[in-house]
């Protein structure tokens, strides 16, 4: 009898380890998504809202998004179709959506549409929705009950926590053998709307009842590397060790967030768990940005925001990171609040565009993103050569390099417009200024008052003095240290690449400068257009000279040409 329990126990271990198909491992500095043993970057698109409510809609989206170049899809899960009846479950689309991914060569990450989506409990179905005494409803200072589940309740957790359990334990069952689930999302941009917190009666008890001792020792255990938020708001308030929530936080509405971000944070962690012990795959939970200067509440207050990341890390150990929902201006600094030292970056959601391509590969080179994905993906285009579909596939392409040389400190993103045009990168004892490719006057577009699209790239150092850039709507100058400090003014370029006029604007030529052979200069000694092989090694597409680098003087690559440059620098004095 013990040999066969013991027997039934290393089987169920073996069935767990095979059915590990996707994981995190810490890789340098970075942290990566592994797929199947290998390293997986999502070229991903969420579809919209109620596009995978139907069978016919998943299998006509599916197919298109193949010819888009993605290589994942990121779907919501519905929990109202999905439990239509208590206790009663269909798991047809979901079958669905596993079929039409497998057939088309795609990954899944799912995103349980469950208690909340966008703060609301709009996807709940209509028995728990019209039981609000046994399902409470979170309620306003004033009393005004919310179409939103309080996350107070166990009898709302358990109803959504069962109905998760079933579903993912089919995923389970129909999937282990295929991997095509590589992560789940939990919720969808949980937050309070119209208050900071839940002010029903239950909330007001926990509201006045000391701060729970797992937060406390999370925050003492970790006082050296708070946010600068949290560290602030626990400062101001003497750091105390215990006390109520005003009594550690203050008494204002951020701490009303705070207060609610713990509670959400912990309705998470359980339903983690549970994911754990069903289905062992990267988890993680995303946020509707606070921005525009709104207040909590004005947006979904208490959901994992930056700011909030010490609560939700506290409260839902088992969450692997949180992420942003990006569509406000700003692109760039919201993606550095969300790669932290303690959170990589993966980004769920972010407006569909054309430039996405190049915010894909900035995300990627600046800062080795798990994945970027543009929401309602079904409405762009498929047709080859758009920016988009371009973009994507040179990425794909490049993922044997990028994969490499992620968490190396040797790879960097480029991500320019009209108003942020140049960045200098210091890499040793070279000095890389980085334009956009519009700061040349060769192309019309340049200044005859068109906006500029947005460029971008990577640049990865794969050996001392040779480089590979890969992008879009950039060029580069390669300049010694020594040479740049000591670098004349530059001057301004006519179309035909010489300088624009005469130093003196008289027609006379301008003075030389005294001739400077004390320090090393950096030479371009080639650049060509390659593309990437799945090792990582290039196939010669062609030399790129004369014109093409302006005579040697930088790397180039043109607004809506993606390629990817070898380049190869020299010395010389």
């Amino acid at each position: 009898m013990k040999k066969t329990v013991l027997s039934a126990l290393l089987m169920l271990a073996v069935m767990s380890l095979d059915a590990q198909h996707s994981s995190l491992r810490t890789y340098g500095d970075a942290v990566q998504l592994m797929v199947d043993g290998n390293p997986f970057i999502v070229l991903g698109g969420e579809l919209g809202n109620s596009s995978a409510s139907c069978a016919e809609d998943i299998e006509s989206n599916f197919s298109k998004l193949h010819e888009m170049g993605l290589n994942t899809v990121l779907v919501p899960a519905y929990w109202d179709l999905l439990e239509p009846v208590e206790g009663q479950f269909d798991f047809s689309l979901t079958d669905k959506v596993l079929e039409e991914a497998r057939k088309n060569d795609l990954k899944v990450v799912f995103l349980w549409f469950g208690a909340w989506k966008n703060s609301m409990s709009c996807y709940a179905p209509l028995w728990f929705k019209q039981d609000y005494k046994k399902y409470p409803r979170a309620y306003t200072a004033d009393g005004k009950p919310l179409e939103i589940a309080s996350a107070f309740s166990e009898n709302v957790f358990n109803a959504d926590n069962a109905a998760f359990k079933a579903w993912l334990g089919h995923i389970a069952d129909t999937d282990r053998d295929h991997g095509t689930v590589i992560m789940v999302q939990i919720e969808n941009e949980i937050g309070m709307l119209e208050d900071a917190r839940d002010h029903s009666k239950v909330a007001d008890r926990y509201f006045k009842a000391p701060v729970p001792e797992e937060l406390m020792s999370y925050l003492q255990a970790h006082k050296d590397a708070l946010h600068p938020y949290m560290s602030e708001r626990w400062a101001a308030n003497g750091n105390k060790a215990k006390g109520t929530w005003t009594e550690v936080f203050g008494d204002d509405i951020y701490t009303d967030e705070i207060f609610m971000a713990w509670f959400y944070a912990r309705y998470v962690e359980k339903m983690a768990q549970s994911a754990r012990e069903i289905y062992d795959v990267p988890l993680f939970v995303n946020a509707a940005m606070n921005s525009r200067g709104r207040m909590p509440g004005e947006y979904p207050s208490a959901g994992p925001l930056a700011h909030l990341i010490d609560i939700w890390h506290a409260g839902a150990p088992s969450i692997d990171f949180i992420s942003p929902d990006i569509y406000d201006n700003g692109f760039k600094d919201w993606v550095a609040k969300y790669h932290l030292h303690n959170n990589p970056l993966f980004i769920p959601e972010t407006r569909h565009m054309q430039n996405n391509g190049v915010r894909a590969f900035y995300v990627l080179g600046e800062h080795d993103a798990i994945g970027i994905s543009p929401f309602a993906i079904e409405d762009g285009s498929a047709e080859q050569g758009t920016p988009f579909v371009e973009g994507y596939e040179k990425l794909r392409e490049m993922m044997p390099l990028i994969t490499k040389w992620q968490g190396q400190d040797r790879m960097w993103g480029l991500l320019f417009d009209q108003q942020d045009k140049e960045r200098v990168i210091r890499d040793g004892d070279l000095v890389m200024t980085c334009r956009h490719n519009f700061t040349l006057p060769w192309d019309p577009r340049a200044t005859d008052g068109s906006e500029w699209p947005e460029g971008g790239g990577i640049i990865i150092r794969l050996n001392d003095y040779e480089y590979v850039v890969a992008g879009n709507g950039i060029v580069v100058e390669f300049k010694t240290a020594s040479e740049m400090q000591n670098s004349d003014q530059a001057q301004a370029l006519g179309e035909d690449g010489f300088a624009a006029s005469g130093a003196s604007g008289n027609g006379q030529p301008a003075a030389k400068p005294a001739a400077r052979n004390a320090y090393s200069r950096c030479g371009i000694g080639s650049v060509d257009e390659v593309s990437v092989l799945p090792d990582g090694s290039f196939r010669y597409i062609r030399r790129l000279n004369g014109d093409q680098d302006h005579q040697g003087r930088h790397v180039r690559i043109s607004v809506g040409d993606y390629k990817v440059l070898h380049v190869k620098l020299y010395e010389y004095r």
